[in-house]
Formats: C-alpha cells, structure tokens, sequence
C-alpha cells in the first residue's frame, strides 16, 4: 500500500489558498526552504501546495508539528528519492510550509477567511418558507405530553350522544378481536376518533400505513382531504394502506385516524409510520401529542444539493439548476397563496374590502420573507405595481409573489453593503439558531433598536436556544458529527449475531439520539458527558440483545452500566456496530473514526486504499494482530501510528457493539502507545482512557467547537477573527463545557460580527 503522501500531511479543509510570497526582507534559511520544496515537491504538490491532478491532488495542510513534519520530510520525500531531502534542508522545507500554508494559522495570517455571500442552504429555504406561513396559519409546537387525543363513541356514526370514553392513548395497536373496546360500548357496532400531532425527527418521506380488517380514515398535515381512505371495509380480511407524505424535521404536524367497525366478526387497527431512514413500525408515544396544531406548508420542488466539500453543508453554490429550482419553488408558493388566499388575509369573497385586506397582507407576508421592513422603494414596486396593473386580484398576489421568492433579498443571507443593522442581527440569529425565519419577539426588539446591545442579544439567544427548532438543528450536527450516514444499510451475518436485523439498527439509532438529547438538553449539558457517561438507553429488544435487564415493556428506559465497559458515543452500540465488517470487528475504521472526529486530529484517505480480506490472515490471528500484520511498514505506521493505538483500544467490543474479553481464545489486549505532537506519547489501556484524553484535549475541544460553529453559522470560523476558535474553547472550558451556552455564544459573537463597540457586556 503505497500510503506515503497520504501520512506527509493530514488535512482538514480542502478549499485553496495561496501563501505569502517573500521578499528579499525574509530570512535566506525560509527562501532555501521555498526553492528546495519547488524544485523537488512542487511538480506534484503544486507550488502553493494545493495538489496536483494525476499526481497527487489533495492539498498540503495538516496539524502535524514542525518537528514532525521535519521527520517526515527527511524519512519520506520526495518520494522517488527519499535521500534527496534530508537534515537541514528538511528542516528548511518543513519550515517554509509552516509558515507558508500548511497551518490554519498560516493561511489565516497570509489569505484571512472572509465571510462569504451566500444563499440560503436548501434546508434553510423550507423552513423558511414553513414558517413564514405559520405566521398567518397558526403554530406547529407542542408541549411535553405525549399520545394521541382518543375519543370512543357507542355508535358507527361517532355521534356526540353517543361518546362513551375520552382518553389519551399512548399508540395505536390494538386488537379487539371479537370484543368491545371498552365500558358501554358494544361489540358489534363502534367507532373510534384519534387526534393530535405527529412529530417528524427528520426531514424526507415519510409512510404512513393503517392496517385493518375494519373501515378507517387518515390525515397527515392536511385538514381537507384525507392522506389514506379505507372507509369502505374490507368484509373481514385484514389489509393496509399506505400513503407517502413530506415532512420538515423538528416539527409537528395535525394527525386524525377515524376508525369504526359495523357488524364485523372481529376488530383490530394499527397505524404505522416508515421515517426517511428507518423501517416501519407501530408509532411510538414518543413521536405523538395529543395537542393539534396547524397544518405546515412545505415546498415540494426539488433543489440540487448544496455544497458540503468543507464538511458542512452551506449556500455557496449558484448554477443553473439552483436558478431553476428557485423559479419553480416560487410558483408553487404563489399557487399555495392564491388557494389560501382568503384565510392569509382574514378575509373573504363576499367582503368590500378585501382587495386592501389582501394587499395588505400582500405588505406583511414579503416583509416577513425579506426579513424586514420594505423600503419605499420595494413597497412600489413589489406590491403597489403589481396591484395597479392587475385588475384580476389572484394574479396581483401571484406576481407578487413571483417578484419576491425570486429577490435577491429574499435568496441570499444580508444582502447589504451598509452598516449591520438591528435586522441584519435577528436574521442572522434566527438563522444560526433556527435555520428559519425571526420570530415575531425577535423582529419587535429589531423595530425597538435593541438588538445591537450584548447583552439582549444573548437573551434573545437565550430564549431561542430552547426552541424545537434549534434542538433539531443541533441533532442534525451530531448526525453529521457521528456515522448516521454510513450506519444506512448496516447489515451483519445474521448466523453470527442472530437478531441484528433492520429494527435493531432502528432501535439503536434512536437508542443514541435520545442520549445525545439527555446529555445536550439536560440541566448540565456537559460536552464530558457525551464521552464519559456509562448511560445506556435501551428497549427490551435493545436490553435483550445486549444482555441487560429492562423493567419497561413500552419505550426506552435510561440504564447505568459498568463505567470501565461504557464510555459516552464512543462505545455506544450503534457507532461500534456501523464502524466495523459484517462478521468481525474493523480497528482501521474505528481509529479513523476517532481520530478525526473525537480527536479533531487531520486524516485523508490514503491515494490507494487495500480492501480488508479476512480470509488471506491466519485464522488464529487476532483481529488487532491482522491488523498490525496489514499496516507494518514503515509507509503504512507514518500514519497508522496514529489510527492504530485508538483502534485497539476498541477491541473489547465485537463487531455489534457487545463487551467481550477474548478473541480466538485470546485476551484481548486493548492497550497502546498514543504519539503525540513533538514525540510525547500516552498510553490507552482501553476506549475509557480515550475518552478521558479527548475531554481533557485542548485540541479535541477546539475542534469540537469549530464543527459546531460551521454547522451552526455555515461560515469559516476564523473568517470571524483570527483566535476566534480559541476564545470560544476557553469560555466553554469556563463554563463546565455547557453545551447550550456555546450554541448561544457561537450565535451571540456571529451576530454581532461588525456592529461597532456591542453594549452590555456580559
């Protein structure tokens, strides 16, 4: 395996920047450094160290020490000739790319970041939209209580008169057979009515099937017509229905189930739901209010995805496909206003006055989507014009319309060249907090002039911070921060571990989310605890395949096992099973896994990646002994000597997450040396002593709070000042690692980006 130009440098952005060029003040010793590296790297590297294609194309940045970079050059480089440069002249090369371009500090110093213009990001853009209509449809929150609204009527026809029982009903599952579904009511004729909210934890396609042999009725988001109509009954057999509806994630949407049964031998209903990513399943209680709240309008038009090649995804991008999406999503938005016309304006057909109550809503609902006040200007010709050259009312709104989900101040995030505003702020905290629009609190402290001052501005953010919508979009960072994505489609020898199926992978996905969720959410919110907590949420399926007792038949139960087996995310069952094969445990990809995303430490795929075969080893060999057998030269350590140690320390844990002792009939040994920068090492005896580094890591920390900080501003974090990173980690050490105060002060100090001398200090 020919890894050396993968272990020279381990990056983390791939965007380019172009050094600062020396003049004859620079010393002779950087200048020696700088010809040595064009006449011997360059031609593959590229003369600012940005790659070269066909040779090798990813960019030379790293966090490696100097005298680690040293030793790499001397032993490894250039790689045809590795004698050519060596010693001194290691020294002077390695040196040059320090201080020219292989740091984040040195691209900082010589090309600083700036804050670039973007667009919204295409989740942006939905929510947006959703919520500027529940500024006129009503609200889609629900408090803490869970189920659905169960209403039982003695009669087919669910007459009033006839209402025997009012209940809430965690799910529904039942099964009645031949019997009645409760007191007074018989068992021949019955009728059933469930109502509240249904709330989606991502965004996508959501199924949603009624299984019965009697007759039903379902609404999902939609008040007028129904998603799923069985009203016609099936004369005994049971059957399903299903019906695919989209969702916003971290929202709740109005669900009604409708039910009854007329002279049948037997009764029984379920209703089910299959998420984006998941399997289908009974509706859990978790995921039901028996609150109702509005209907969400949510845009249908397919966008191209947005650009993610720095690790976040931001709207950086503007082709043609984009354009075209945004024209499309426009005129579907201006047809969902006409259809809704009269209950947006609170008005109606019959009124003399609707023409100016349309208008005026007209003035409202672009405000709301510019994210401020119109000027004269825009009023004139947004709204006035098109009204004046319109008789037809319904195409006045559609042009206006039109006009303003096509504006550029609508499309891209603070399209100004003036001084920040009071706007300016409440549309960037919304934005970073929420992904949305301002609310109506934070536009009144706009109009009021408040949100240049420090101190309300870390109230509001305060505030905002425990809204659903900033939980869900702190849970879409640890979806990016941990493997969700590659866990799709897990699979293991089911003759090896039977009952690790697709429900089990489902189990353990929310099984992680909901620790994630305590541990954020919770009164502490300690970043420590994601790593060091030995809490484990399981259900019985979950507890009976990991060999844990669980008192709950229904749901999830918080259990605390054994500190010296459980260590946080980096032993949880669900991040162990996606990061190893489908019969055997995988150290390389767990090792990657921890070194760059728990760690923060710089790693790229090597230019020629070797499949792991099983089968080529010894089948006495040890998992860790193949994989030491694998990486032993002196190539593959350059870097394997990082990934290997925090591999190991896993090894405890099978290929599905269990603790074990032994492989092949040996102790697992789990115990390592750890290199670090400047050639200081520690030892890992197992994946606790991992965890306790990666709290106490200075490193760690900061690498934690920049992928927040990118996931939450959708910006380069040092575009926002040059110790930005560190100023952050250091007020997060301060504050016991509180989770939430970061969000908020990510968000405060983005916010405030430009204003001049913020008042209300802290």
């Amino acid at each position: 395996m020919n890894c050396t130009r993968f272990y020279i440098l381990a990056l983390s952005f791939s965007f380019l920047t172009t050094p600062l060029l020396f003049g004859d003040e620079a010393s002779s010793q950087i200048s020696i450094g700088q010809k040595i590296y064009i006449e011997h790297c360059a031609s593959c590297h590229g003369e600012h160290g940005q790659g070269v294609a066909d040779k090798y194309d990813e960019t030379l940045y790293g966090d490696k020490s100097l005298d680690d970079l040293t030793r790499i050059i001397h032993d490894t480089m250039p790689e045809e000739d590795p004698e050519q440069v060596v010693s001194d002249d290691a020294k002077r090369v390695a040196e040059y790319l320090y201080d020219s371009f292989y740091t984040a500090e040195a691209r900082a110093k010589n090309q600083p970041p700036r804050i670039e213009l973007v667009r919204l990001t295409n989740n942006q853009y939905l929510n947006v939209v959703a919520d500027l209509f529940t500024n006129f449809l009503g609200a889609s929150t629900v408090d803490d209580s869970r189920g659905l609204s169960a209403e039982y009527f003695d009669s087919k026809n669910m007459s009033r008169n006839k209402r025997k029982i009012e209940r809430t009903d965690p799910f529904i599952d039942f099964e009645f057979k031949d019997g009645s579904p409760g007191e007074g009511i018989g068992k021949e004729e019955f009728s059933i009515r469930w109502d509240g909210s249904f709330i989606a934890e991502e965004t996508g396609a959501y199924k949603f099937t009624v299984r019965s042999e009697n007759g039903f009725r379902m609404w999902v988001n939609n008040n007028d017509k129904a998603l799923i109509d069985g009203w016609v009954a099936s004369g005994g057999e049971v059957v399903e229905q299903s019906e695919t509806v989209q969702l916003l994630g971290g929202r709740a949407y109005p669900i009604r189930l409708d039910y009854y049964k007329y002279k049948g031998k037997t009764a029984s209903v379920e209703l089910l739901v299959q998420s984006p990513h998941g399997i289908q399943t009974v509706i859990p209680k978790r995921l039901l209010s028996p609150k109702r709240v509005s209907e969400s309008v949510i845009v249908s038009t397919p966008f191209p995805p947005d650009d993610a090649s720095l690790g976040y995804e931001r709207g950086s991008s503007v082709s043609q496909a984009w354009v075209s999406a945004t024209t499309q999503a426009a005129m579907e938005i201006a047809n969902i206003v006409v259809q809704r016309l009269d209950r947006l304006a609170k008005t109606n057909r019959d009124d003399d006055k609707r023409r100016d109550k349309v208008k005026d809503f007209c003035y409202r609902f672009v405000e709301l989507a510019f994210r401020r006040p119109l000027t004269e200007e825009q009023k004139q010709l947004l709204v006035e014009n098109q009204f004046a050259n319109s008789e037809d009312l319904e195409v006045a709104v559609k042009r206006v319309v039109l006009l303003a989900f096509q504006s550029p101040q609508f499309l891209y995030v603070e399209l100004t060249d003036t001084e920040v505003d009071n706007y300016d702020v409440a549309s960037r905290m919304s934005l970073g907090l929420w992904d949305s629009l301002p609310d109506q609190q934070l536009l009144k402290s706009a109009e009021k002039g408040q949100l240049l001052n420090e101190k309300t501005v870390r109230q509001q953010a305060q505030r905002m911070v425990r809204d659903q919508r900033a939980k869900f979009k702190i849970r879409g960072f640890f979806h990016e921060l941990l493997p969700f994505h590659e866990a799709r489609g897990i699979t293991k020898n089911i003759e090896q571990y039977p009952g690790f199926d697709a429900q089990l992978v489902s189990d353990l996905k929310t099984s992680i989310e909901l620790f994630i969720d305590d541990v954020v959410w919770g009164e502490k919110s300690d970043y420590r605890e994601l790593l060091l907590s030995s809490d484990l949420y399981l259900n019985a399926r979950l507890g009976k395949f990991y060999d844990v007792d669980i008192k709950q038949e229904d749901g999830f139960e918080k259990i605390a096992l054994d500190p010296k087996q459980r260590a946080g995310v980096v032993t949880h069952p669900f991040l162990l099973s996606t990061l190893a094969h489908q019969e055997t445990t995988s150290p390389i990809h767990r090792g990657v896994f921890i070194t760059r995303k728990i760690l923060s430490r710089s790693l790229k795929p090597p230019p020629m990646a070797i499949e792991f075969e099983d089968s080529k080893f010894a089948p006495t060999l040890t998992m860790r002994e193949k994989v030491a057998e694998l990486t032993k030269s002196q190539a593959c350590m350059t870097c394997h000597s990082t990934i290997n140690p925090l591999g190991f320390s896993l090894e405890n844990y099978d290929a599905v997450g269990r603790f074990r002792t032994m492989d092949k009939d040996k102790p697992i040994d789990a115990s390592s040396d750890f290199s670090l920068n400047g050639g200081k090492t520690v030892t890992f005896t197992g994946a606790r002593d991992v965890a306790e580094y990666a709290v106490q890591d200075e490193m760690s920390q900061r690498g934690f709070v920049e992928h927040l900080f990118q996931h939450e501003i959708k910006q380069a974090s040092r575009a926002y000042g040059e110790n930005i990173l560190e100023t952050l980690r250091s007020d997060f050490a301060a504050s016991d690692f509180n989770i939430q105060k970061l969000i908020v002060e990510i968000n405060v100090l983005a916010a405030l980006h430009g204003v001049d001398q913020p008042q209300g200090k802290k």
